[in-house]
C-alpha cells in the first residue's frame, strides 16, 4: 500500500475489490483504441497516404517510441502534482481527441502527437492504482496484475477484428473512428467507477514534503532497473517489428487465402498475439506456481533472458520460411505466421510482463508511478531502434531481415543472462503470481 492511497476492500466483485473491475474495463477499452489504431497505421501510411515504406516504418517507430517516452514525465506529473485520477481523465480525453483527428489527412501528425501525449498521462496513472486496492499482506494482490493483463489483451484481441475490418472494408477513417469510440467508452467507465477506487490526498507542497527521500538504497534500485531497461531497449528493437515489418509481410509475403477463395484480412493477424496470451498465461503462471511450491527458484531476470531467446528463435525460423518462399517465387502459408505469433507470444510472456513486475515491486515508496513510467522509457529508445531497423525492410531480402532481427533479440538474451548472473538476488522479487503485469 502506498501513502497516496487507501485500500478499498470492504466489498468485492469476482473475489477482488470492485475497483479492479473498473481498472480492468478502463484499460481494456483504452487498449482497444490503441491497438485498433496501431493495426491500421502502417497500412494507412503506405496505402492511403502513399508514403514510402522506409519513411512509413520510420514514422511508425518514432510514434511508438514517444508512446513509451511520454509516460516518464506523465508518471512524474501524476505522482507530484496532478494525481492519478486527474491524469487518467486528462490523458484519456487527449487520446480520444487524437483518434478522431486521424480522420483528417491534414491532422495526421498532430493526431499522433495528441495520442502520444495523452498516453503519457493515462498509462502509468491507471496501472499504478492497482496496489492501492489491497491492504498489506492481501494474497489477492498476487493475481491482480494477471487479471489486469487479461483486460489489456482482451482489448488488443478485439481491436484488429473491429477497427481493422472497418478500415480495410469501409475505409481507414472508419477504423480510426471506432478506436476513438473505444477511448470514450474507457473514459465513461472510469468516471462512473471512480467511487470504487482508492481516494487520493490533496497534492501540493505539504504532500511533497512528506514524500520518502530518495536514499542510497532507492538509488541503487533505480540503477539496477535502468540497467535492465537499457537491455530491454535492444529487445524492443526486435519485438516491435510485430506491428511494423511483420504487418507488411502479412500483406505481401504470405498466402492468406482460405477455402472458397475467402482471404483473411491482413489486420486480423494482429489479434493472434492477444489470443495466445489468453491461452498461455494461465499455463505459465500455473507452472511457475508449481515450481515455487517445490522450492525451485525461478529468477525473474532469468525468465526475461529465456523469453528474449525464444523470440530470437521465432524470428530466425520465420526468416528461413521467408527465404525459402523467396527462393521459390511463392508466398508462405498463413499457418506459418500463425505459428510464429504463438511462439513469439511465449517469449513475450517471459520477458515483458516479468520486467514490469520488477519495476512495480522494486519501486521505492512514493515513486511507484514514476518507477512504472521508467519502464516505458525503454520502449522509447526501443521503438526508435525498431523504426531504424524497419527501414532495412525494402533494401534486403525478407528472410535475411528476419534473421537479423533474431540476432538483435539474441543479443538482449545474452546481456540479460549476464546481468542475472551478476545480480541474482534481484531476480528473486515476485516469485509467483504477480509476474504478469502491463505489457504494451
Amino acid at each position: 500500500m502506498t501513502s497516496a492511497t487507501s485500500p478499498v476492500t470492504e466489498k468485492s466483485w469476482f473475489g477482488h475489490p470492485r475497483g479492479l473491475t473498473i481498472l480492468f474495463l478502463t484499460e481494456m477499452w483504452e487498449m482497444f483504441s490503441f491497438f485498433g489504431m496501431r493495426a491500421l497505421l502502417v497500412y494507412y501510411m503506405t496505402k492511403h497516404l502513399k508514403l514510402d515504406q522506409e519513411y512509413a516504418s520510420l514514422v511508425y517507430g518514432v510514434y511508438a517510441a514517444f508512446v513509451y517516452f511520454t509516460p516518464v514525465f506523465g508518471g512524474m506529473l501524476a505522482d507530484r502534482w496532478l494525481g492519478k485520477g486527474r491524469s487518467v481523465v486528462i490523458g484519456g480525453s487527449m487520446m480520444a481527441l487524437g483518434h478522431f483527428m486521424m480522420s483528417s489527412e491534414a491532422l495526421f501528425y498532430p493526431a499522433l502527437c495528441m495520442i502520444a501525449l495523452g498516453n503519457g498521462l493515462f498509462l502509468p496513472s491507471l496501472a499504478s492504482q492497482i496496489e492501492g486496492l489491497y491492504r498489506a499482506g492481501d494474497e489477492r494482490s498476487k493475481s491482480a496484475y494477471n487479471i489486469y493483463y487479461v483486460g489489456i489483451n482482451l482489448g488488443g484481441f478485439l481491436s484488429p477484428l473491429v477497427c481493422g475490418t472497418l478500415g480495410e472494408a469501409y475505409g481507414w477513417h472508419w477504423g480510426f473512428a471506432a478506436a476513438g469510440i473505444g477511448m470514450l467508452l474507457s473514459l465513461v467507465i472510469y468516471l462512473a467507477g471512480r467511487r470504487y477506487l482508492p481516494t487520493e490526498p490533496a497534492l501540493g507542497a505539504a504532500t511533497r514534503e512528506v514524500r520518502p527521500p530518495m536514499d542510497r538504497t532507492a538509488r541503487e534500485r533505480f540503477g539496477l532497473l535502468i540497467g535492465i531497461a537499457a537491455i530491454v531497449v535492444i529487445f524492443r528493437g526486435a519485438y516491435e517489428q510485430n506491428g511494423n515489418t511483420i504487418a507488411l509481410w502479412a500483406d505481401t509475403g504470405i498466402d492468406r487465402t482460405l477455402a472458397r477463395g475467402w482471404t483473411i484480412p491482413m489486420t486480423w493477424f494482429q489479434s493472434i498475439n492477444s489470443l495466445a496470451v489468453f491461452a498461455l498465461t494461465p499455463l505459465l503462471v500455473a507452472r511457475w506456481a508449481r515450481l515455487a511450491r517445490k522450492g525451485v527458484v525461478t529468477p525473474l531476470l532469468g525468465r526475461m533472458s529465456f523469453g528474449a531467446a525464444i523470440v530470437a528463435v521465432s524470428y530466425v525460423a520465420l526468416g528461413l520460411v521467408a527465404a525459402w518462399s523467396e527462393a521459390h517465387g511463392t508466398r508462405a502459408s498463413w499457418i506459418w505466421l500463425f505459428v510464429w505469433f504463438v511462439v513469439f507470444t511465449i517469449g513475450e510472456l517471459y520477458i515483458l510482463p516479468t520486467g514490469l513486475a520488477l519495476f512495480g515491486r522494486m519501486a521505492p515508496e512514493g515513486f511507484r508511478a514514476t518507477s512504472i513510467a521508467t519502464w516505458f522509457f525503454a520502449g522509447f529508445f526501443g521503438n526508435l531502434l525498431a523504426g531504424a531497423l524497419g527501414t532495412l525492410w525494402s533494401s534486403m531480402g525478407h528472410g535475411a531481415f528476419f534473421v537479423l532481427i533474431g540476432g538483435v533479440s539474441a543479443l538482449s538474451a545474452v546481456l540479460l543472462y549476464m546481468l542475472n548472473r551478476r545480480h541474482s538476488g534481484a531476480g528473486q522479487h515476485g516469485q509467483t503470481g504477480s509476474t504478469t503485469v502491463l505489457a504494451r
